[in-house]
């Protein structure tokens, strides 16, 4: 059965053993000659490894670094370096024809504050107007609001706005419920180069630098010398923005980092996983992976075998760092909604799914006598949405024994 995003259970927990808890990823920042009196002549080179979570703060963090220690002004172009990874051509598109999705985003070794921009929409009932302001820092970028404000209730705010990319400008058409209040807006607008260098133009401008070159793919040439270093967050801290809001970017690079090869492949990451559950005595016969997210519509595995990881991961060493990153019910992730009332609330920790035919939920609950269940619930039907109550149901019978 297709698992959704309950796939990411098997992700992070052999992340977990085939990498540790403690592993981290470094984005480093090179050149071939040292700064002379705060210029740098010649290319800087970034590399990335495949960092999930190289935000926005930590990518300022790394060229502040690079200020700090006197570089103020690059001679020559900046390199981006990807080589960690092989990946093919990504179509942003291609799974439901929303491109601009942040979830649609496809893996990159040097993954930038996960491709996308923060824009916040502030609605004016006095002006009968909807104000927006670009959050993330940019060197272009340029809004085109075409937004009027509506009156009707804050249902599925995001469907009623059509955003649409010309350049480095974004037309956003549609209404925006005076309802909603102040709302983040998430994009995905431009190619990964595009993206990195009006990121980098603009944190490198406000920290005072200087910088007229081109951005541009490469590699880093072996006479490189490391300038600036950012090591990322461990990941027993990353899986839990990925399990407790099902970040799917974020679980397909993690996915590429278990291949032990580079550049990493999703083939090599696949062959690895499948000698880790080998070696564990691991049969799971229905098991079918492709990116590792659950964002997927080849990705199988059944209940029972769903079942079987989770047990393994209960008598894993990992187990706290596992269940430390599932959503709790009524409390936080994609269950801060769900469950906040009655006698599940803050006494599960499940990862769910979500796909248009799919409705999954699994993971640990706790009966009101004391005692764990291993709890998987799948849905594969066109009418999987109303399958929620079923779920439910089931989850409260458990609980309640």
């Amino acid at each position: 059965m297709n698992p959704a995003s309950a796939m990411k259970l098997l992700t992070t927990y052999a992340a977990l053993e085939l990498l540790g808890p403690a592993h981290t990823w470094h984005t480093e920042v090179l050149a071939e000659s040292a700064a002379v009196n705060g210029r740098v002549d010649g290319n800087l080179y970034l590399r990335g490894s495949g960092d999930p979570r190289l935000g926005l703060e930590p990518f300022w963090l790394l060229l502040r670094q690079l200020r700090a220690r006197g570089v103020a002004e690059i001679g020559g172009d900046l390199v981006l370096d990807r080589s960690a990874f092989a990946v093919p051509p990504h179509d942003p598109g291609e799974f439901d024809q929303e491109p601009l999705r942040p979830y649609n985003a496809g893996p990159d070794a040097l993954l930038v504050n996960l491709k996308s921009i923060r824009l916040t929409l502030l609605p004016d009932p006095a002006r009968q107007t909807v104000q927006v302001i670009i959050d993330t820092p940019s060197a272009g970028l340029r809004i085109d609001n075409r937004l009027s404000l509506g009156r009707e209730a804050c249902d599925d705010w995001r469907e009623q706005i059509r955003p649409v990319v010309n350049g480095q400008s974004i037309e956003l058409s549609g209404r925006f419920p005076a309802a909603c209040g102040e709302k983040a807006l998430h994009l995905v607008p431009w190619a990964a180069d595009l993206q990195v260098e009006d990121l980098f133009r603009a944190l490198w401008r406000e920290l005072g630098g200087s910088f007229s070159g081109r951005v541009r793919a490469g590699r880093v040439p072996a006479s490189a010398r490391t300038l600036a270093v950012q090591e990322s967050a461990a990941l027993g801290e990353v899986i839990r923005d990925i399990n407790k809001f099902s970040n799917n970017v974020m679980a397909r690079q993690l996915f590429l980092s278990l291949d032990s090869e580079r550049p990493a492949t999703a083939e090599g990451a696949r062959r690895r996983i499948a000698g880790w559950l080998q070696a564990k005595g691991l049969k799971l016969p229905e098991l079918v992976l492709d990116n590792g997210s659950g964002l997927s519509r080849s990705e199988r595995i059944s209940a029972a075998d769903l079942a079987a990881l989770l047990r393994a991961a209960w008598q894993s060493p990992v187990m706290p760092e596992l269940i430390a990153s599932l959503p709790i019910a009524g409390v936080d992730g994609t269950l801060r909604k769900r469950f906040n009332e009655g006698s599940l609330s803050g006494r599960a920790h499940l990862k769910t799914g979500y796909l248009d035919g799919v409705r999954a939920l699994a993971g640990f609950l706790l009966d009101r006598s004391g005692k764990r269940w291993i709890v998987v619930c799948l849905i594969n039907d066109p009418k999987a949405r109303l399958g929620k109550p079923a779920i439910d149901a089931l989850l409260l019978w458990v609980a309640k024994r």
